[in-house]
C-alpha cells in the first residue's frame, strides 16, 4: 500500500517512478476498428511484481495482465472501440499495489475519467505539430495606410494612444489596422520564428474586436476586403507559412442578416429581457440555434469557402458554448461536422475551463488551453496583482507551488487522448487575458514561462507584442497597437530570447511529439524530460534560486540548447541553481 511517506519519497525521485504516456514510445496504435493495440508502461527494476492492465469494450471494463520485457511491462489488447480508456495496476515491488492512471499513482481505485484514452481518430494536420502560433488583433497590428472612411460606430484613435481598455468606448475605439499592414510585417514575423498566424476575426461587424460579425459572405472593407485577404494569404504561403482565421460558431451580431431574416437561426423567446437568447447575455450578440438544419448547412458551408479562399484553417470563439442551451447540448455533433467540412484544415476550439469532456479526438483537434496550461502558470510565475475576474474569481489565487502546478496540468491531460494534448495550444496570453509580462512582473520571468509553452506538449501560441514585452493588466487594456515608431520601447532583450526558444520548438521532433516525464518538482522548480526514440532532453524551469539538482539520468553529456553548460558526474545531471531562469540541454546516452 502507498503510504504517505511513499509518496513524498517518489515525488523526490520521480524518474523512479512507473511511467506511462499516449506518445508513440509507449503507444501503438492499429489502423483500424477491431485491431491490437500494444501499450507499454517504465517500471525501473525492483518496481513491481506484477503488472496488468484494465480498459474498457463497449463500456464494460476487462483486464488483461502486462508481460516484461526489460525495463517495461507490455500489455496487449483489441480496440473494438473507437476511443478506449485504459489504466495500469501495479503490485508488490517497490510500488506496492497501486493504480496508474493520467493524474499518476493512486493507492485506490479511481473514476474512469482520468484514465489514459486511446482514439483511433486521426490527430490534425501533421504541419501543425512542429508550429509556432502568432494572434494577431488586426486593428491593433499594423495599418497599411489604406485610409477606409470610419463607420458611423467608431472612435477614432491615434496609434500610439493606449486603449480606454474599460468602458463604453472600449468595442469601438478604432487605431486602423488592416490585413496589409500584416503583410508588410511578414519579415518581423517569419524573422521572430512563428510560423502561422491566427487573426481574430476579419468579417464585417459593428465593432472593433469584429466578434459581432454582421455578415460571413465577405472580409471587413476597413481590412482591406477579399483583396486583402487574397494578397495576405498568397504572401504567407509563399513562405511556407500558414493563416487561420476565427470563426463565430455560437452567435453573430445583432445586425447580422441571418438575425433580421432567419429567426429558426436564433432562440428568440419573449420572455427574455431582449426577446431572445444571447452570449452572457450581452444584446449585441444573438445566440445561434444548430437544431436548425439550414443553419448548420450555412455555416458549415461558411466554413469551407474561406479555406478554399486561402485559410488553412479555423479558431473557434467560445467554442465550449457552441450548440449548448439549457436542455440540448450539440457542441460533439457540431464539433465532429465542422471537423469533416475543414478537411486536412485545422480545428481548435476556445475552452477557458475543463475541455476534457469536449476533446474525445474526432472533433475539435485540440483546445486553447487555458485551464491546464495559462492557469497553472500564472499562479506559479506571478509577480503582479492580475485581474481575478479573467479566473472567474473573486480574488486572485496566491502563488502556487511547483507541485500543485504539475499536478493541475496533468490533471487537465488526464482522459484526453494525447493526439489532442499535442494539438492544443500552449499559450499565456490572448487579446482576452492580461498580458503575461504584466502577470509576471519581469523580462525573467516572462522567459521562464515562454520556455515551458514552448517544452509542454501541445503548440506554443503568442500574442503579438509579446515579444516586444508589451504590458496590459486585463484583456481589453493588452490589446494595445505594436509600437513599429517607437523602437525604443523594444524590449530587444526579449525579442533575442523569443527568437531563441521558438527556433528550438520548431528544430526538435521531441519538443513536436515527444512523451513527458517529470524529473524533478519542488515549489520553486520544474524539471521534465520529453523524449521520442530519437531524441531526448531535459527542460528546467524555475521562479528563484533554489539547491542544486543532482538527477540521475544514466547520461554521458548534455549537449546546451537554450542556458549554460551543465556538470555530467557519474551519469547524474547537476543542474545549475539559479532563478529565475530557463534551461534545456540534449541528453547524450
Amino acid at each position: 500500500m502507498i503510504t504517505p511517506k511513499a509518496v513524498a519519497e517518489r515525488e523526490s525521485t520521480l524518474l523512479a517512478e512507473p511511467h506511462h504516456d499516449g506518445s508513440e514510445a509507449y503507444v501503438e496504435r492499429p489502423d483500424r476498428l477491431g485491431g491490437e493495440a500494444v501499450v507499454r508502461l517504465r517500471v525501473p527494476p525492483g518496481g513491481a511484481d506484477g503488472v496488468a492492465l484494465r480498459y474498457t469494450r463497449d463500456g464494460e471494463p476487462r483486464v488483461v495482465e502486462a508481460e516484461l520485457d526489460g525495463d517495461s511491462w507490455v500489455a496487449r489488447f483489441p480496440v473494438a472501440n473507437p476511443l478506449v480508456r485504459y489504466r495500469w495496476l501495479l503490485a508488490g515491488g517497490a510500488t506496492g499495489y497501486a493504480w496508474l492512471n493520467g493524474r499518476g499513482l493512486v493507492a485506490h481505485d479511481v473514476p474512469d475519467s482520468d484514465d489514459f484514452v486511446l482514439s483511433l481518430a486521426a490527430g490534425g494536420p501533421d504541419w501543425h505539430l512542429r508550429s509556432v502560433v502568432y494572434e494577431i488583433f488586426p486593428d491593433r497590428f499594423a495599418s497599411s495606410g489604406l485610409g477606409a472612411d470610419p463607420p458611423a460606430w467608431a472612435i477614432e484613435r491615434a496609434w500610439d494612444e493606449l486603449p480606454t481598455g474599460r468602458g463604453p468606448e472600449t468595442p469601438y475605439e478604432w487605431f486602423g489596422g488592416d490585413l496589409g499592414g500584416i503583410e508588410a510585417h511578414l519579415d518581423h514575423i517569419e524573422g521572430l520564428g512563428a510560423d502561422v498566424l491566427y487573426l481574430t476575426p476579419i468579417f464585417p461587424a459593428g465593432s472593433t474586436h469584429r466578434y459581432d460579425a454582421t455578415s460571413f459572405d465577405r472580409v471587413d472593407p476597413l481590412l482591406g476586403g477579399d483583396e486583402a485577404l487574397a494578397s495576405l494569404t498568397k504572401a504567407v504561403h509563399a513562405r511556407g507559412l500558414r493563416v487561420l482565421g476565427d470563426l463565430t460558431t455560437n452567435h453573430t451580431g445583432v445586425g447580422h442578416d441571418w438575425f433580421r431574416e432567419r429567426r429558426p437561426f436564433y432562440y428568440f423567446d419573449e420572455s427574455l429581457p431582449n426577446g431572445y437568447e444571447s452570449w452572457l447575455g450581452v444584446p449585441a450578440l444573438p445566440k445561434l440555434d444548430w437544431r436548425s438544419d439550414d443553419l448548420r448547412d450555412r455555416m458549415l458551408d461558411v466554413a469551407r469557402r474561406w479555406l478554399a479562399e486561402g485559410l488553412d484553417g479555423w479558431r473557434i470563439d467560445v467554442a465550449n458554448m457552441t450548440g449548448r442551451h439549457r436542455g440540448h447540448d450539440l457542441t460533439l455533433e457540431v464539433a465532429r461536422e465542422l471537423r469533416a467540412a475543414v478537411g486536412e484544415g485545422l480545428l481548435v476550439g476556445e475552452h477557458f475551463h475543463d475541455h476534457r469532456g469536449d476533446l474525445p479526438g474526432d472533433g475539435w483537434h485540440g483546445v486553447m488551453n487555458y485551464a491546464g496550461f495559462l492557469k497553472p502558470v500564472w499562479t506559479w510565475l506571478q509577480a503582479a496583482k492580475s485581474d481575478g475576474r479573467f479566473l472567474n474569481l473573486p480574488f486572485t489565487p496566491p502563488p502556487a507551488s511547483g507541485r500543485d502546478v504539475v499536478a493541475e496540468m496533468r490533471a487537465f491531460r488526464a482522459g484526453v487522448p494525447w493526439e489532442a494534448v499535442l494539438h492544443s495550444w500552449t499559450l499565456l496570453d490572448s487579446h482576452d487575458t492580461a498580458r503575461f509580462r504584466t502577470v509576471a512582473g519581469s523580462r525573467e520571468r516572462h522567459l521562464v514561462g515562454l520556455g515551458l509553452a514552448c517544452t509542454t506538449p501541445g503548440v506554443p501560441m503568442l500574442f503579438a507584442g509579446d515579444e516586444l514585452g508589451l504590458e496590459g493588466a486585463w484583456g481589453e487594456d493588452g490589446r494595445r497597437t505594436m509600437p513599429w515608431g517607437r523602437e525604443d520601447a523594444w524590449d530587444r532583450a526579449m525579442l533575442e530570447e523569443t527568437r531563441k526558444l521558438l527556433a528550438l520548438r520548431r528544430s526538435s521532433e521531441a519538443l513536436a511529439r515527444g512523451g513527458l516525464r517529470y524529473a524533478q518538482v519542488d515549489n520553486d522548480v520544474i524539471a521534465y524530460l520529453r523524449e521520442t526514440a530519437s531524441e531526448r532532453l531535459l527542460c528546467v524551469a524555475t521562479r528563484a534560486p533554489h539547491a542544486p539538482l543532482r538527477l540521475p539520468l544514466g547520461c554521458r553529456e548534455l549537449e546546451p540548447l537554450y542556458g549554460p553548460e551543465a556538470v555530467v558526474a557519474d551519469g547524474s545531471a547537476l543542474v545549475p541553481a539559479d532563478g529565475p531562469a530557463f534551461h534545456v540541454w540534449r541528453i547524450d546516452g
